[in-house]
């Protein structure tokens, strides 16, 4: 249950209702994260204008280890709506299920890159509160990625930390992008139970 109401297309002025249009045909309907912050319309437009500013300009980091780092971040957050959402775009990208079952385990699971271990590490690092990323830690990434990679993977984690604690602090849940097939437990039961009614 959201902590504050969600607005509907005839609750918000004509500029919200393009914004909500556009991310229905990008996305099957509107996340629910703009229904929440539509109720604060310049916050709401500065955040879908930084969203989109950020996926033109990272371009330097493979998709897959960007996209790998933000789920789990979500994950470690607890956000059940962005593990949701997460996990529908990265199934759409090609990323497995059995790779999105493995991340609880990555350390000792077969199914992931030593850079992409390190990587991992890194965005629990950085999850923590507070921090526990080393010198070592960036170090060893230095020795995968360029300077230019370690800025975009560092900003990619801290934007998902930013957007799970913002959406699971409203009360955001899953709203039924994905069967819950790829996420882990608790996530599973939260995602399952939202898609059969929201699709």
């Amino acid at each position: 249950m959201t902590r504050i109401p969600l607005l509907g297309d005839r609750q918000v002025g004509w500029l919200t209702r393009l914004g909500f249009r556009s991310a229905r045909r990008r996305f099957g309907q509107v996340p629910e994260p703009f229904r929440a912050a539509a109720h604060h319309p310049g916050i709401m437009w500065t955040g879908a204008i930084h969203e989109l500013a950020y996926e033109r300009a990272a371009s330097r980091l493979d998709a897959e280890l960007r996209d790998l780092m933000v789920h789990r971040v979500a994950t470690r957050v607890g956000c059940s709506w962005c593990v949701d959402f997460g996990t529908m775009l990265t199934l759409k990208a090609g990323f497995s299920v059995e790779r999105h079952r493995e991340l609880a385990r990555y350390q000792e699971s077969t199914a992931f890159t030593e850079l992409e271990k390190l990587a991992l590490r890194y965005a629990d690092a950085m999850t923590d509160l507070p921090m526990t990323v080393t010198d070592e830690m960036v170090e060893e990434l230095r020795g995968h990625l360029d300077d230019a990679q370690l800025v975009e993977l560092t900003y990619a984690i801290a934007l998902e930390n930013m957007r799970a604690r913002t959406n699971h602090a409203l009360g955001l849940t899953a709203q039924g992008y994905t069967s819950g097939d790829a996420c882990p437990v608790p996530w599973d039961v939260q995602i399952t139970e939202a898609a059969p009614a929201r699709r």
